[in-house]
């Protein structure tokens, strides 16, 4: 797996589902910072379930803070 260089990976729980793939994160490390995020293609191709309260890795652009990709479900 690659990593990108201007990526920032953060972890965070999801408290919401917004519908149409998209999901409230709010994130662990700037406390109780809210994201709008949307599962990565493994996890859309993988069929993975990602349900309300589901604690999640997610990468965020630099360019801006209030949209990301869930990259990973924890169990």
């Amino acid at each position: 797996m690659s990593k990108k260089a201007n990526v920032i990976e953060a972890k965070g729980v999801i408290f919401k589902e917004s519908g149409n793939g998209f999901f409230n994160v709010e994130l662990d490390d700037p406390a109780e910072h809210k994201c709008l995020c949307r599962a990565s293609g493994k996890l859309v191709t993988r069929k993975i379930q990602l349900l309300v309260g589901d604690r999640v890795t997610v990468e965020l652009s630099p360019f801006d803070l209030s949209r990301g990709r869930i990259t990973l479900r924890e169990k």
